[in-house]
């Protein structure tokens, strides 16, 4: 019975096979998007670039790129980058000095470095180095968590780097750092108090930086009162919000919508979404979001059967950041949160997002894999033949129930096989000693 209840649980997928199943399927889904939202505006030479396929093939490019990276990691990076990680955390802070000095502007906001195909965008990377960081140092020194001082350390590097990142501006991704980073403190052990006191910190400066800034200003009024200036403010939730009712159950058909051809400004990144609503409907919103849900579902497992607590914290905190960046972009598209310019992870298009991203579920993977090493199921095995040499010695010796070893099984049944012993034998022997 134990062994048929064994098997039937190993028979289910693991972790690893779902993590693997939800981001090559996202990875699809966001290719075929990414081409349905940026060809017709580059057909009709939106940008001056004029292929339609443009955003495809880079697309294609990074995604490749991404999954080597991620295949290198899930193998054995994980000790290598713990390794690597002050290196890491000291290379994302001056790159994000280095990016508000001669870092290239788009469309108002100076986010990265470089031009064309060398285009890279350092918070990408600042926002998954502070959660490796945070895993690092929390394990290394559990007792951090005990007390808000001994965080401060840690709280302050978060908060130089977040500062950093909403100079550029990008205020969107350091909330989503934040609240990545909040998780990671959750899953470490942080007392209920020291969290709220946390989260209160951090959202009087986010007021107070929304309030000091007129762009930002008018996009808190448009997210609550979004018809008082749909032409102005509003007009992107507007939009959307046409785009998601457009499409009813099943869409308007893949490739048919409207709204992306202006109407949706960046309908191939932050808004992509809203043209899944509009083409495919509320069935592809739906799919969406259970993809994103297995992923949840088998990162978080992940994590909590983590052998160690390094891993546990790793795999919460990255698993933690995906899913927050996803729930940040679905709310503003759906018209529940602000719009912030966040990326749908896997899905929106963004070459520096999707290589961080898809190196954070190589992590991920890593932790997995490890879970599910066969050292870990050595134990069990053992226990197992164990258990299978004692039912056979009952059953050989009528029930009686006497235990025996592998090596005396063995001479019994070399007794038994080698022909019926002398009357005097035993007690010849007795005699001899």
């Amino acid at each position: 019975m134990s062994g048929a209840r064994s098997r039937a649980a190993s028979a289910g997928p693991s972790e690893y096979s779902l993590l693997l199943t939800a981001t090559l399927c996202l990875l699809a889904f966001g290719a075929v998007m990414v081409f349905s939202a940026s060809s017709t505006t580059q057909i009709l030479g939106d940008g001056g670039i004029g292929n339609s396929v443009h955003f495809l093939k880079r697309t294609l490019l990074f995604g490749v790129l991404g999954l080597v990276l991620m295949r290198l990691l899930s193998l054995g990076g994980l000790r290598v980058v713990r390794a690597l990680t002050p290196v890491l955390l000291a290379a994302s802070i001056v790159l994000l000095v280095a990016v508000l000095v001669i870092g290239t502007t788009v469309n108002g906001a100076q986010r990265w470095i470089g031009s064309g195909f060398l285009q890279i965008q350092p918070s990408e990377l600042a926002k998954v180095t502070l959660v490796l960081y945070g895993a690092h140092v929390l394990a290394a020194r559990p007792r951090m968590v005990a007390r808000l001082g001994t965080l401060m350390p840690y709280l302050l590097v978060v908060g130089f780097s977040c500062a950093l990142i909403v100079l550029e501006p990008d205020l969107g991704t350091a909330l989503v750092t934040a609240f990545a980073v909040g998780a990671t403190l959750i899953a470490a052990g942080v007392r209920l108090r020291d969290l709220v006191l946390i989260a209160a910190v951090i959202g009087f400066l986010a007021l107070v930086v929304i309030l000091f800034e007129p762009y930002r200003r008018e996009r808190l009024i448009g997210f609550l009162h979004p018809g008082s200036d749909a032409a102005g403010a509003g007009f992107q939730a507007v939009q959307a919000k046409i785009a998601l009712g457009s499409g009813g159950f099943f869409g308007v058909g893949l490739g048919d919508g409207v709204q992306k051809a202006y109407y949706l400004p960046e309908a191939h990144t932050d808004m992509i979404a809203a043209v899944i609503g509009e083409e495919i409907g509320l069935v592809g919103i739906l799919g969406l979001v259970g993809l994103f849900g297995l992923f949840g579902y088998a990162g978080l497992r992940t994590a909590q059967r983590a052998r160690d607590r390094y891993a546990k914290l790793l795999a919460g905190g990255l698993t933690a950041l995906i899913l927050i960046q996803a729930t940040v972009n679905l709310f503003a598209v759906m018209g529940l949160a602000p719009l912030t310019g966040v990326p749908l992870p896997f899905v929106s298009y963004g070459n520096s997002s999707l290589l961080v991203t898809l190196a954070s579920v190589g992590l991920i993977l890593n932790v997995a894999r490890a879970n599910e090493s066969p050292a870990r199921s050595k134990p069990a095995r053992r226990s197992a033949r164990g258990a299978g040499r004692l039912r056979v010695v009952e059953g050989g010796h009528g029930g009686r129930g006497r235990r025996r070893s592998s090596g005396a099984t063995g001479r019994d049944s070399g007794r038994r096989h080698s022909g019926a012993r002398s009357p005097g034998a035993g007690r010849r022997r007795r005699a001899s000693r």
